[in-house]
């Protein structure tokens, strides 16, 4: 009982359930090794007692909690409204992003002052964090008289009781909701890397990005493009072709940068080295588009590499000089570690572990004097980190043109790389000897190990979750909205200790309302949607707890069925309003796969099939064939049985009767591509996050071709375009002029 005590005193479980009437309990030898992880000495009975006295001590003595938080317009939270009586409050206001660097200003109230009447007593709590279910409940009545809600931001609040009890906590006072779309959007979602153009240097880039934006806002009356993680890779040949696995989160990648529209590019004085770059990248595009080669990321970054060190010689002009010292002083340390940490992967190699040691500490003597002899080579990664900023504002400046309601969404990862640039500059931050991943479920019974240290709670709340708030408002600085993967992250993850298997993790919870409360404060101050991936196994109260902060979820149409009745498709109107719903992901089969089979047989091939292939395919034919007589029960199919391109469009038919706020289009399915840009469960077998969009027979398909696709258009008119775009469409080939 002692561990058992402790663990929930930290958020660690002892337990989990699969299913509704399962419960599994987590090996003790997990438990301990998350809990030393966490900073906590739990090897033997002892050290049990010793820090379960601790832990218990410093609860009953704990005036407020590490991080408190106030929604907008609602009750203040038990921690505060229960303080005893004229307690002094010091609340320190965090200066606004951007703001010069003034003394804080300071607001002080008394709580509960002996004149008003004295607040119920406190509600016993055993848990060191809310449960979801607790999170998606309606809070009863108003906030008391004598509290004066501070403006919106991440605060420092100091308390002291009339017999000197003290605490120093965060506050974080954040809107109600996050920015919603309008009633009803439709949009692209596509990998970037796998939309060429012609001017493309092999896979895609910033500028496809904006014209993508621009073209589909325009003509189709699109209103959001959603891309992949553009997170920054870990270097190295073979670089890890996973947009999911990066090296940091905080900045972007500039492989994505398209160099032609660089200002300093058309000043490059080595046009000779330059036009033979060009000319290599024109190789690597027709070795994709028209000779069957796979997108090669790492042929592509040197080729851009070796162009952007030519960019990095012209002088920049005054008034370009300006604005990147603005971009430098915004970014602050973070870049310049970023910027080191990529400086010195130059010298030693991709994995800071295998550093010299000194090398290895951020704030060491050694790792100053190699930030001061490194110092072009840190400038060079600024300017890159800088020039990849400004073409992403581009891209949703371009969005915003064309009257896009959203823009571009962009895409948060769950985690980072274990060697790379963000586990290397906030090494106290993350879980040492920890990974993220699944328990074992009906689709996996192994579990899963997804490589990616987590980051531990206890440092972010300490920290006023300062690296997660940078990380929000880099990704919102230029995003329309942002998705989050495997949203139910922000409530608890499945740590795996190194050496364990996946099956010996357990859950660790976070404060989610701490985590919500900082999403939806930075959302709001950048004006973006925001949209969480919540498939798969979701603990109770976790949708309701998103949906009552506005955070939009995921639909999938193969997915939605009446689970707790007869099984059968879930009819359109009992679809959630507050979701994306689409066909498909980036992890699952494109509609048409779906339709002809082609999935099964695929995962047949690479041997991934539990069950015979033959069961396989008569269990997947049925779901499928029930899901086309549905919609052709709805009259969603009027050119019958047999057309797959046909049963595409009464899928989107279909989407639309559903009240989703928006409808997300994979763009691959708009020409009909069958193969799958990830397939998980391979490594080697199956060439991810390196395909380029393809139509039906799978010949790649670039932009160009893609705005004249007679199929496309086909498609989209089905996704009824605004009134004001349907002036300025444009017709697809063969149409006739009136």
């Amino acid at each position: 009982m002692g561990l058992s005590r402790l663990a929930a005193l930290h958020g660690v479980a002892t337990s989990y359930s699969p299913s509704a009437d399962v419960t599994v309990s987590v090996p003790d030898g997990t438990v301990t090794a998350v809990l030393a992880a966490l900073g906590v000495d739990a090897g033997s009975p002892g050290a049990v007692r010793k820090a379960l006295d601790a832990a218990e001590a410093a609860a009953v003595s704990r005036l407020l909690p590490p991080t408190v938080v106030v929604w907008s317009g609602e009750p203040l939270p038990a921690p505060l409204a229960e303080l005893p009586p004229d307690t002094r409050l010091t609340i320190e206001l965090e200066r606004a992003p951007g703001a010069a660097a003034t003394p804080p200003e300071r607001l002080t109230q008394v709580a509960n002052p002996t004149s008003a009447p004295a607040p119920a007593p406190p509600a016993p709590s055993g848990s060191a964090t809310e449960s979801a279910a607790e999170l998606a409940a309606e809070p009863p009545g108003q906030a008391p008289a004598w509290w004066s809600e501070p403006p919106p931001g991440v605060h420092r609040l100091s308390a002291r009781t009339p017999d000197n009890r003290c605490a120093a906590v965060t506050l974080v006072v954040a809107p109600a909701r996050v920015p919603q779309p309008p009633a009803r959007v439709h949009g692209f979602l596509v990998q970037l890397y796998s939309l060429l153009s012609a001017r493309s240097w092999g896979m895609g880039d910033l500028g496809d990005l904006a014209d993508l934006a621009a073209w589909s806002g325009r003509s189709l009356g699109s209103g959001f493009v959603q891309v992949n993680p553009l997170h920054a890779a870990v270097p190295g040949r073979p670089t890890d072709p996973s947009p999911y696995r990066p090296s940091s989160r905080r900045f972007p990648d500039p492989v994505h940068l398209h160099i032609e529209s660089v200002p300093e590019y058309g000043h490059i004085r080595d046009r000779v080295a330059l036009d033979d770059l060009r000319l290599d990248a024109a190789g690597l595009s027709e070795a994709v588009l028209n000779k069957g080669a796979l997108i090669d990321r790492d042929a592509v970054w040197e080729l851009k590499r070796q162009a952007l060190e030519l960019i990095h010689e012209v002088p920049l002009t005054p008034g370009r000089r300006a604005a990147y010292c603005d971009f430098l002083a915004g970014e602050g340390q973070a870049l310049e570690d970023h910027a080191l940490w990529c400086a010195l992967a130059e010298a030693h190699g991709p994995d800071w572990h295998t550093w010299p040691e000194g090398l290895r500490d951020p704030r060491s003597p050694q790792t100053a004097r190699a930030r001061a002899e490194l110092l072009d080579r840190v400038d060079f990664h600024c300017r890159l980190a800088w020039l990849t900023a400004t073409q992403l504002a581009e891209a949703q400046q371009a969005a915003q043109d064309a009257g896009m309601a959203v823009g571009i969404v962009h895409d948060l990862a769950v985690g980072v790389h274990p060697a790379g640039a963000d586990t290397w500059s906030q090494q106290d931050a993350f879980a040492r000897g920890m990974s993220v991943g699944a328990p074992p479920d009906a689709f996996n019974a192994r579990g899963q190990d997804w490589g990616l240290p987590p980051w531990r709670p206890d440092v972010l709340a300490a920290s006023g979750y300062a690296p997660y708030r940078g990380l929000l408002r880099g990704l919102l600085a230029h995003a329309g909205a942002l998705r989050i993967d495997h949203v139910m992250g922000l409530f608890r993850l499945w740590w795996v200790p190194e050496g364990r298997p996946p099956t010996e993790g357990t859950y660790v919870g976070q404060d989610a309302e701490a985590m919500l409360a900082v999403l939806v404060l930075e959302a709001h101050r950048a004006g973006a949607v925001v949209i969480g991936e919540d498939l798969g196994t979701v603990e109770p109260g976790v949708r309701e707890a998103l949906a009552r902060r506005g955070v939009l979820g995921t639909s999938v149409l193969w997915f939605e069925r009446d689970w707790d009745g007869t099984g059968a498709p879930l009819p359109p109107e009992r679809w959630r309003q507050d979701c994306v719903a689409t066909a498909t992901t980036h992890d699952l089969p494109s509609t048409a796969a779906r339709l002809t089979g082609d999935h099964v047989t695929l995962r047949h091939r690479l041997g991934l099939l539990t069950r015979p292939l033959e069961q396989e395919l008569t269990e997947d034919a049925t779901e499928t064939a029930e899901w086309l007589a549905y919609l052709a029960r709805l009259r969603l199919l009027p050119e019958g049985d047999g057309d797959e391109e046909a049963a595409i469009r009464a899928v989107h038919r279909f989407l639309l009767l559903t009240p989703a706020r928006m409808t997300g289009v994979w763009l691959p399915d708009t020409v009909g591509d069958r193969r799958p840009q990830n397939l998980p469960g391979t490594w080697d077998q199956y060439p991810n996050w390196r395909l380029p969009i393809a139509d039906a027979e799978g010949h790649p398909v670039t932009l160009e071709e893609l705005a004249s696709s007679p199929r496309l258009h086909r498609l989209m008119g089905v996704l009824s375009p605004r009134p004001e775009h349907r002036g300025s469409r444009t017709a697809p080939p063969g149409a006739r002029r009136s």
